[in-house]
């Protein structure tokens, strides 16, 4: 196995209108005609404990779910299961609804995720190794979908569980790209007609916080880039990286991300991802356009866009929305739910590669 490093969670401790909205244009969310009508993003709040009901009103409120899926018979729901604990992921009963919703549509649905470091896998004690072997990677992802009550879910309402580390990869070029020209994508991804995101809210000391877009890192997958991804944010922190932007947004503008629920009905404060504290919020934020959605999200944690490096690289790519003023929030008003969530130790990925990435299972 050989020597272990620091684990990079210990480090960072220390230290009409609708359908113009999904998808964009040219795999670039919001690059839509100037003329073209405002995003809109729902905001819900839950009601008495019924996630369920919050996760439909938000959808609803977009539109309903057969306007936004329109013309999309393959749809992929990306949960965020980091761990295989509950706390710091993506709560089983937000996707459930989601999928059964998509079903109702009439669509074939799948739930995937390729989830990061888990402790008897490639994470002992606080150490994390990096590995690409498929036989640690298919029963790693087996117990987290286990743990967290997916594998359950996934029998209940009948949508199959992908384990996004392994299988057939496809290359997929990115015009463009600030990382990458091109990324090696499981072929579910390339497959689907439509990605939604459905991340847990929380700030992340990388990236600031960790939404919609920032969720999509799980698709990088282990059998090619090494999880946990340390050798891709190496690699983006070479060519100027802010934060983890340029490694976000290029699986963003790879992808068909055309949908984005964030589960707030539990948030994550302070050293997130993982070492952060529960805020119990309680809602639902969600949009077509994941820089819109997502900005909204991070304004209902108390950031200003300008704080957020990804949007920053967004804007100056050309993706839109650039201002909050230019999004139609639907539902619950953004001033009435807003809070100042404390903020996470921040540190930049050259301060501290030195430390992480450096060993292998």
């Amino acid at each position: 196995m050989g020597q272990g490093y620091l684990s990079r969670r210990q480090f960072l401790a220390h230290g009409g209108r609708l359908a113009l909205g999904v998808a964009g244009v040219a795999g670039l969310p919001g690059l839509a005609s100037a003329t073209a009508s405002r995003d809109v993003v729902s905001i819900v709040r839950i009601r008495k404990g019924k996630v369920e009901a919050a996760v439909e009103e938000a959808i609803e409120l977009l539109g309903g779910m057969s306007a936004i899926t329109r013309g999309k018979e393959r749809i992929l729901l990306k949960p965020n299961l980091v761990r295989d604990e509950a706390f710091p992921t993506t709560k089983p009963e937000v996707v459930a609804t989601l999928g059964l919703l998509m079903k109702k549509a009439g669509k074939d649905v799948s739930i995937g995720e390729g989830s990061s470091s888990i402790a008897g896998f490639n994470l002992f004690g606080r150490e994390e190794f990096r590995t690409r072997k498929v036989s640690t990677l298919e029963p790693m992802q087996r117990h987290v979908f286990d743990r967290l009550g997916y594998t359950e879910l996934s029998r209940r309402i009948g949508v199959p569980l992908v384990n996004l580390h392994v299988g057939e990869m496809v290359t997929v070029p990115i015009p463009g790209g600030l990382a990458y020209p091109e990324v090696q994508l499981h072929r579910s991804l390339v497959d689907t007609d439509l990605l939604c995101s459905v991340p847990m809210m929380k700030t992340h000391a990388l990236a600031t916080v960790t939404l919609g877009m920032k969720n999509l890192m799980g698709l990088y997958a282990g059998t090619v880039y090494g999880t946990v991804r340390s050798e891709v944010h190496n690699h983006a922190a070479d060519l100027g990286s802010p934060g983890v932007a340029y490694e976000i947004l290029d699986m963003v503008r790879a992808n068909k991300l055309g949908l984005v629920v964030i589960d707030a009905s539990k948030a994550m404060e302070g050293n997130g991802p993982v070492e952060g504290h529960i805020v119990d919020l309680g809602l639902i934020i969600a949009g077509t356009n994941p820089v819109a959605t997502d900005m909204v999200a991070a304004s209902a944690m108390g950031f200003d866009v300008g704080e957020v490096p990804t949007f920053t690289v967004a804007h100056r790519i050309g993706m839109t929305p650039t201002r909050l003023e230019q999004i139609e929030i639907r539902g619950a008003p953004l001033h009435q739910v807003r809070q100042r969530f404390a903020r996470p130790m921040m540190a930049t990925w050259n301060q501290i590669r030195s430390f992480l990435g450096a060993r292998e299972l």
